[in-house]
């Protein structure tokens, strides 16, 4: 495998990364005609919530159904995370109970430390600096809704919005795999240096491209994909009448700002979404709007990141071991 954990895109080539959305696609694929490879049977999958979630919780946990294998869901209150109990030994006592981790965590440094301490593989399932596994799903659905005749490295995405940790995550795929990436925030809500550079570095080794501006409607006007997400988050809370100001009404997706850009461009949003806030309800429920694609995505991109992942992993015993194991087993029950 090229990396044992799950936490950043960066992590993976531009070859690893399609690699890996081709086997969602095929999973995807067999699951649209009923077939569902029990390829982690057996498999247990810890799942750690510092903070709820709707996509992340039900797509991991059924991800782990379908594939044969079972999910523990694990929330502040019933595990010492950090707290009566170090993060590192959290981290070596979980492992040797699962075959994987998944980690949705306030701090990014928190699921770096776990991924030190573990023996399995770790999967960023949100932190506050980056969100791995919903980007990757983003980059499907645009595979699925591309313009006839375009390639992916064709594809222009622009955000509108707040620098949050999907723009950042968006940022970087995009620009790994070679797309045209813009995006559009007033000037206080632009993505900080070291994202930039981040970006330009893979944007010259793969030959995308890389804008940010101010002006939205310039921003959007070759879109293919027009993206947008929160415009504040946990803990920012005082800084919404800033924030609304900030953003309203220039940054608000509405049909007119739709209209700004070609007739094919589609609609993201990550969700949640607050809606009459950061997009309007006719934009959301729009023909133009695939959000709901995009959030039946993160269930197949769930299975094939535990698959890429866990799949090479686990023991697979000769039938002479299993034999041999069942019979020691059958041994000692008889004694009983």
């Amino acid at each position: 495998m090229p990396s044992k954990h799950f936490l950043d895109t960066q992590d993976f080539t531009k070859a690893e990364l399609l690699e890996l959305i081709h086997l969602i696609g095929v999973l995807k694929e067999a699951d649209r005609k009923g077939v569902r490879p029990k390829l982690l049977q057996d498999a247990s999958l810890g799942m750690i919530f510092e903070e709820p979630s709707t996509r992340t919780r039900i797509s991991f946990e059924v991800a782990m159904t379908h594939l044969g294998g079972h999910a523990l869901y694990l929330k502040p209150g019933e595990i010492h995370l950090g707290e009566r109990e170090s993060l590192y030994d959290t981290g070596k006592v979980v492992s040797r109970m699962v075959d994987g981790i998944m980690a949705r965590t306030l701090k990014h440094q928190t699921v770096i430390e776990l991924a030190q301490a573990s023996d399995v593989p770790v999967i960023n399932g949100l932190t506050d600096y980056n969100h791995p596994t919903q980007v990757v799903c983003d980059v499907l659905t645009m595979l699925e809704h591309l313009p006839p005749g375009k390639r992916l490295e064709d594809a222009e995405v622009t955000f509108v919005g707040d620098a949050t940790n999907v723009l950042s995550s968006l940022m970087f795929i995009c620009t790994r795999l070679g797309m045209k990436f813009t995006h559009a925030a007033p000037e206080r809500y632009q993505p900080p240096q070291e994202w930039l550079h981040i970006a330009q570095r893979n944007c010259q080794e793969s030959g995308g491209s890389l804008r940010v501006a101010e002006d939205v409607r310039t921003a959007v006007h070759k879109a293919d994909f027009i993206y947008t997400d929160l415009w504040w988050w946990v803990g920012q809370e005082n800084e919404i009448p800033e924030r609304r100001q900030a953003f309203m009404p220039d940054y608000q997706i509405t049909a007119e700002l739709m209209a700004h850009a070609p007739a094919h461009c589609k609609f993201m949003h990550c969700l949640p979404a607050s809606r009459g806030v950061e997009v309007t309800d006719q934009v959301m429920d729009s023909p133009a709007s695939i959000i709901f694609d995009q959030a039946e995505n993160r269930l197949h991109t769930e299975k094939g990141i535990l698959v890429w992942m866990l799949y090479p992993r686990l023991k697979r015993p000769t039938e002479a071991v299993r034999q041999a194991a069942m019979n020691n087993v059958e041994e000692a029950l008889s004694r009983l």
